[in-house]
Formats: C-alpha cells, sequence, structure tokens
C-alpha cells in the first residue's frame, strides 16, 4: 500500500476469495472487488475505484534537446505553491529556498520523458525530495544516522529503490542530481556516481500529487518537511525523436 503520505508498507490481514480481497490498513478495514479490469470497494473513509496502471513502455529517445533552464535564479516565475498561505519559498542570487517548512513547490510545465539536473544543498537534519512528474520521489535528506534505510536514504526512489552506491555524506554543501527518466524506467546520478541504473519504478511514492501516472507531469520540490534546504542550476532536456 502507498498512501497519500508516507513509504509503500505491508497491508495487514490480507485474504482472497475470488474475485474479492479484504485487508487492513490505517484506521480499518478493505473490501475490493475485481471486476472487468477495474477494482470496486469501499475503503476506510469512503468508496474506492481503480484501473491497472500504466506500463509505460517508452523506447528510449535516439536524441535529447539541449539542457533548459526551469529556474531563472532570480524569482519564482514558472513555480507554484501547493499552499500558497503557508509558502516560505524564496528566490535570488541563483538560489530556490525554502526558509521552514510548509509548502511543496512544482513548476507550471509538465513533462513526459525527461533529462532532469538538479544541485541540492541540504542541511544537517534536513528533509526534502524530488519528485519526478510530480509522482516518483527521488529522496534528498540529511536526518539523523539510523533513521534511514537503504530504501529511504539519500538518493533512493523513496521505499522502492535503494542507491546501489554510497556518496560520502556532504551536509550542507552543495550536491548534485542527474535523473533520466523514460516511461517507468529511472537512472540517477549522484555527484558524478550511479547510483541507479534503468531500473524500473512500480508507482507513485508517498507524497504524490496524484496517481495519473499515463500522463505527464511536473517537477516538484518537497518543503513540507523541513526548512534550509536549497536549490540551484534546474535545467531540463527532453526527447527529441
Amino acid at each position: 500500500m502507498v498512501g497519500r503520505t508516507g513509504s509503500v508498507h505491508p497491508v495487514r490481514n490480507p485474504k482472497v476469495e475470488g474475485p474479492k480481497l479484504t485487508f487492513e490498513d490505517g484506521p480499518g478495514q478493505w473490501h475490493v472487488m475485481v471486476k472487468d479490469r477495474k477494482l470496486t470497494g469501499q475503503a476506510p473513509d469512503g468508496p474506492l475505484s481503480g484501473v491497472p496502471a500504466p506500463t509505460l513502455n517508452h523506447a528510449p529517445p535516439s536524441a535529447w534537446s539541449n539542457p533548459e533552464p526551469l529556474f531563472n535564479s532570480r524569482d519564482l516565475t514558472g513555480w507554484a505553491p501547493d499552499n500558497p498561505a503557508a509558502n516560505h519559498w524564496i528566490a535570488g542570487s541563483g538560489e530556490l529556498q525554502n526558509l521552514q517548512a510548509g509548502a511543496n513547490i512544482h513548476t507550471t510545465r509538465q513533462f513526459d520523458d525527461f533529462k532532469l539536473h538538479i544541485e541540492y544543498n541540504c542541511p544537517l537534519g534536513g528533509n526534502s525530495g524530488v519528485y519526478l512528474r510530480g509522482r516518483y520521489e527521488v529522496q534528498v535528506e540529511y536526518e539523523p544516522a539510523g533513521k534511514n534505510d537503504a530504501f529511504h536514504a539519500m538518493g533512493s526512489i523513496y521505499g522502492f529503490i535503494p542507491p546501489a552506491s554510497v556518496v560520502a555524506a556532504r551536509p550542507g554543501q552543495w550536491e548534485s542530481y542527474d535523473v533520466t527518466l523514460v516511461g517507468r524506467t529511472v537512472s540517477v546520478v549522484r555527484d558524478g556516481v550511479l547510483i541507479i541504473d534503468k531500473l524500473e519504478i512500480p508507482g507513485i511514492t508517498g507524497g504524490a500529487l496524484d496517481s495519473l501516472e499515463g500522463q505527464p507531469g511536473p517537477i516538484y520540490l518537497q518543503g513540507d518537511h523541513t526548512g534550509g534546504l536549497k536549490y540551484r542550476n534546474i535545467t531540463i532536456s527532453v526527447p527529441q525523436r
């Protein structure tokens, strides 16, 4: 189960009887019926419905466009907070900074497949994330040692894919991600080290804007956990087919 927040986790007491599935998660029991490749049923907080997730078997592009800036280094043009009343994102001197926990922020443009370059500065104790299409979080965190396992550590696809290589921690210093996303296939390079190599993301991560995986989505920066995060030099390339 992936909730609106938090990480993917096992449900409790699952039972299958023909097309019927029941299980427990959160405050109560879920009742799900499968028919004609659709789900219907009842969650603890109301009715539910669902359809199969798209496979997203995109062919790798033959070429990519030149990198285009997503942040102009001066102001928030091209970006929008998800909760303007709680927004603490500011821009200037080449940096996009979240002064304190509050709103998340996303590009006003949406993207399908892309290559993203983004530089981040995460303080000790900081927690943020870079959401690809607004649905798949590349974790950014320097929380206390032992709080997060590899599936939730810096550079992971949160809850699903741990980084394959360990990169030395540098809290309070500038680091970089270079992320390639084609369909569900993701590669992540952290500070020049390949930490995820063409692996499939099985589904949305907690905190996703929506579950409409077949549609384009924005670049989305998490700001509701802690403040002190800074981002800069954010560029994107898109396929030239």
